[in-house]
């Protein structure tokens, strides 16, 4: 079994910037791939980025590219989402999954395992 587990989040202006973590335990293997998305009410859940823990290829929503950057820390079993320029349209709960097969890492449905979330509020 493998526990995620979010952690960053808050309430910040538009403008800000906030970095999330997402820290994974249990048993893990040395190679998977960790995303993050992020689901705002009333909406459906949207792939933001991924990275591969073993090459550190890094998969990016168009839209969400520039402004949000993914990093990984291997020692720490960690990944990270950098997000810069906050707009009030990135209220959202966010949350990373791991998966440990290739395919398409923008679906959400591929994905094996998920954290709790943690909630990112955009105030104007």
């Amino acid at each position: 079994q493998v526990q995620l587990v979010e952690s960053g989040g808050g309430v910040v202006q538009t403008g800000d910037s906030l970095r999330l973590s997402c820290e994974a335990s249990g048993r893990t293997s040395s190679v998977y791939v960790l995303g993050w998305f992020r689901q705002a009410p009333g909406k459906e859940r949207e792939f933001i980025a991924a990275i591969n823990r073993g090459s550190s290829d890094t998969y990016y929503a168009d839209s969400l590219k520039g402004r949000f950057t993914i990093s990984r820390d291997n020692a720490k079993n960690a990944v990270y989402l950098q997000m810069n320029s906050l707009k009030p349209e990135d209220t959202a709960v966010y949350s990373c999954a791991l998966r440990y097969f290739g395919g398409d890492y923008s679906n959400a449905g591929e994905y094996e395992y998920w954290g709790q979330g943690t909630q990112v509020t955009v105030s104007s």
